[in-house]
């Protein structure tokens, strides 16, 4: 049994390549440890990328892909297949995370803002 590869078109050369809309929800902040930040990825409403991590190294945030452990280390089960759309793909995620960072100072201001009613003093 062999399996076929379904494959589209290529685009006729008169065609431009249409910009990529890369929608990025961040889902969980990180204080500690390697892992900063979980995300997921959605490219132009159409495909859903789920295990995007936001890690730590000496020369700050990098975008982890979605792996798996084989024999020779991890491999990406999905990735760019382009180094510009690298480079916009992991620069979308790496924005979001810094946009997300920048409202959990506000939203513990907003917290630390909203104080607990005084309780009645008791005499005796």
């Amino acid at each position: 049994m062999t399996m076929k590869q379904a494959t589209t078109p290529p685009p006729a050369p008169q065609q431009e390549a249409l910009p990529m809309r890369v929608d990025v929800k961040i889902h969980a902040l990180r204080t500690n440890g390697t892992v900063l930040a979980d995300a997921s990825v959605n490219l132009n409403g159409c495909f859903a990328i789920r295990g995007v991590k936001v890690m730590d190294s000496t020369n700050g945030p990098f975008v982890s892909m979605p792996s798996y452990k084989g024999r020779d280390g991890y491999k990406d089960i999905c990735f760019p297949c382009t180094k510009e759309f690298r480079q916009q793909f992991h620069q979308a995620v790496l924005d979001a995370y810094q946009q997300a960072l920048t409202q959990v100072p506000h939203r513990q201001q907003e917290g630390q803002s909203q104080e607990a009613p005084p309780t009645p003093e008791m005499k005796m």
